[in-house]
């Protein structure tokens, strides 16, 4: 299993211009305990929804490489975004699933990951062009070429530890989070 700072932190280590897309709770503070960056979206009381955010920010810029940090309770949750993905097969988007088998948000129920359900297998079937299942740190470099430069879209299921990491809460205003987004990305 992965420790989830560790993971995350190595794929966003010179993340250039990556857009990054952060789902809710858990993925929106690791990716913040990586540092705070103009271009990382944050998402607040939006679960389910990281996944078409991302789809949506690809298909606008397919110039520039996207990546869905989300949980496997939040996958879960918008499903039918996955064969939508599929349909439209952005070529520059990226989706990584923190699956430590839980809704965090919730209380640490078991979510369907737990029971056997296979993101990377329904990926597959609504058309991604790859999907990996990750379960070791070594794996962590050719993760970080397919976020990069991996013809898209893909889906990441990383196996996580279920252990709490302490929470780092990057700006919650959310009009404020897609202004900066938005002037980084006229930047580019």
């Amino acid at each position: 299993m992965l420790d989830r700072r560790e993971f995350v932190g190595k794929l966003l280590l010179d993340r250039k211009n990556l857009l990054v897309i952060a789902g809710l709770g858990s993925p929106t503070y690791d990716v913040a305990a990586c540092g705070d960056h103009p271009l990382n979206f944050y998402l607040w009381g939006a679960m389910g929804s990281a996944a078409m955010i991302g789809l949506g920010l690809a298909l606008a810029q397919p110039a520039h490489r996207v990546l869905v940090l989300t949980g496997d309770g939040e996958a879960l949750m918008g499903l039918g975004s996955l064969a939508t993905i599929g349909v439209k097969q952005p070529g520059n988007l990226v989706i990584v699933v923190l699956d430590n088998q839980r809704y965090g948000e919730t209380g640490m129920q078991p979510s369907h990951t737990r029971a056997g359900i296979d993101l990377v297998a329904v990926a597959k079937a609504c058309k991604f062009a790859d999907g990996i299942h990750v379960s070791e740190i070594g794996a962590v470099n050719r993760i970080r070429d397919l976020v990069h430069n991996g013809a898209g879209p893909i889906l990441v299921q990383a196996r996580i530890s279920s252990d709490a990491a302490p929470r780092v809460l990057p700006i919650r205003d959310g009009h404020a989070i897609k202004l900066r987004f938005m002037e980084a990305l006229s930047d580019l």
